[in-house]
């Protein structure tokens, strides 16, 4: 880059390194931060520049990745294996290829989002992969937009074409565009009934309560059908919503499902930097991925209980998402520790879609209206069984509802599901919820009396939602064992952070949860080579 020392970034206090890094298997994140510090310090770069780690999605929960992102203090960003292929390379190698999909996971990670390769790809000390090196770094740079530009909506536009010479030749001008490439890593679009679609199974694996939706609630759907002449009108049931948590009403937007706000949220608001705090629901990622965004993750750790670090979101991430109660780990961050991710020019969603399973909906931020660019979705399928019917809302400061409502459809919520919405508004139904999630609280505490007498069993602390987090070595036979006791549980890998040995488990009332138990003990007991109790 002509007339710039390598040490220096192309905007004074802009983050533009791009740290790109593959890893074996196990590699420690001891080695792979020794080996990032040393490229970064060999090249006279500061790691204070560094906006993220990127590697190829199939590395994307690697602890030795994660702990170097972490100890960095920046997120974590996966590439599919394709879209890293048709990044050109220096330095390609046909043994990684083969192994994992693209000639180097270092060098096209570091690229495929930057424009320039500054520390091209460099082993830690072992030699090469087979001989023992552990791990490969690569530095690219991203350089500042081309004069010419503004933003609008948060987005760089251009106002005249680039030309020639306005911006250095680099590999990355080479390259395709790759963000809607499907990803190659966990399934993001893998739900809980998909483990008991079909099947006739005590179902442990979706988190809608049981017996509902109630028979009073039938009843005003039912009601509600003589209307279906008429196209919907959602003024009362938003209303009813505003209402039910002392809001404007013009900070409501009633939607299908949560699932619908994640993609409204994905292409209407403007993000330049999403961020997605995992493990959490997969949706809203899959959701900005289909919009054509890339997105960056903070993968909290088991070992802290998966709770959450601000400071392990980057500062210069202008869209957050975060569950809280978050699924499936079923821990309950505290509202002060959210508040602290917030900040002028940043959307901070915050999913609390389970958040009226927790009594006294404690750490709630739904009716909050001082925190900036805050946005809450809330769910109705889950407390009263409507996953059938897609009811949900957004509460959000009306500029922000006025964008998403402009990228709904006409009439997006049916009449049917208007008029449950407006059911569940009122007083009656809100004791009710009261009730429910004062038995969820004492089943979930049976549930996780019953595990703790399993020494192969690791359940998540201090969980909130009604759903538990379980480690254990060959969780996946132990669920295809569940099976064919009668049992669905939640296969955990899908979840980006997570892995194989995790299960998520729904919490039911006691006689199901020791029926469960039982089952739990013999497939268990069946497995070979079992350590003792």
């Amino acid at each position: 880059m002509t007339g710039a020392s390598v040490g220096t970034g192309p905007e004074s206090g802009a983050r533009s390194l791009v740290v790109g890094v593959g890893a074996r298997r196990g590699a420690p994140g001891d080695v792979v931060f020794a080996l990032i510090e040393a490229v970064l310090s060999g090249a006279g770069l500061d790691a204070a520049d560094v906006l993220e780690v990127a590697t190829v999605d199939a590395k994307g929960d690697e602890p030795g990745i994660v702990g170097a992102a972490a100890r960095l203090g920046v997120p974590v960003r996966t590439h599919p294996a394709g879209a890293l292929a048709a990044v050109r390379v220096p330095h390609p190698s046909g043994a990684v290829g083969a192994a994992v999909g693209t000639p180097s996971v270092a060098e096209a990670a570091a690229l495929i989002e930057a424009d320039e390769l500054v520390v091209p790809k460099t082993r830690a000390p072992g030699g090469n992969a087979s001989a023992g090196g552990m791990a490969t770094c690569a530095v690219a740079r991203r350089l500042p937009a081309a004069a010419g530009t503004f933003e609008v909506s948060g987005r760089k536009t251009s106002t005249s074409p680039v030309t020639a010479g306005s911006r250095p030749f680099t590999m990355a001008a080479m390259n395709p565009p790759t963000r809607n490439i499907e990803s190659a890593g966990p399934d993001l679009r893998h739900h809980g009934d998909a483990e008991v679609r079909g099947e006739n199974l005590t179902d442990l694996a979706v988190n809608v309560r049981t017996h509902t939706p109630p028979e009073w609630l039938r009843e005003r759907i039912a009601a509600s059908l003589t209307s279906l002449a008429a196209y919907p009108d959602g003024s009362s049931a938003r209303a009813a919503v505003a209402g039910r948590h002392g809001l404007p009403v013009e900070r409501v937007l009633l939607t299908a499902g949560a699932a619908e706000a994640f993609v409204l949220i994905a292409r209407a608001l403007p993000a330049r930097r999403p961020v997605v705090v995992h493990p959490q629901f997969t949706e809203p990622e899959a959701a900005l991925r289909a919009a054509g965004h890339g997105v960056g993750r903070v993968l909290l750790r088991a070992e802290d209980g998966f709770r959450l670090d601000p400071q392990t979101v980057p500062e210069e991430a202008d869209l957050v998402v975060i569950g809280n109660p978050t699924n499936p780990t079923s821990v309950l961050h505290p509202a002060a520790l959210l508040e602290r991710l917030a900040r002028p020019g940043r959307t901070l969603v915050v999913d609390e879609a389970f958040m009226d399973v927790v009594p006294g909906e404690r750490e709630a931020l739904c009716d909050r209206t001082d925190i900036p660019g805050l946005v809450v979705l809330r769910s109705l399928t889950k407390t009263w069984g409507l996953a059938g019917l897609r009811i949900g809302y957004v509460l959000a400061a009306p500029e922000t509802v006025a964008l998403l409502s402009e990228a709904q459809p006409l009439w997006p919520v049916s009449t049917p599901a208007l008029a449950a919405a407006e059911a569940c508004m009122e007083p009656r139904a809100l004791v009710e919820a009261a009730e429910a999630a004062d038995r969820i609280t004492v089943d979930r505490a049976h549930l996780l009396a019953g595990l703790a007498e399993f020494s192969e069993v690791e359940v998540v602390e201090a969980a909130r939602g009604p759903f538990v987090l379980v480690r254990l070595e060959r969780a996946a036979e132990v669920r295809e064992r569940l099976r064919l006791l009668g049992f669905a549980a939640r296969r955990g890998d899908t979840f980006p952070g997570l892995g194989p040995q995790w299960l998520r488990l729904a919490v039911r009332d006691r006689a199901t949860t020791n029926r469960f138990l039982q089952a739990l003990d013999q497939a268990v007991q069946a497995l070979p080579a079992r350590s003792g109790r």
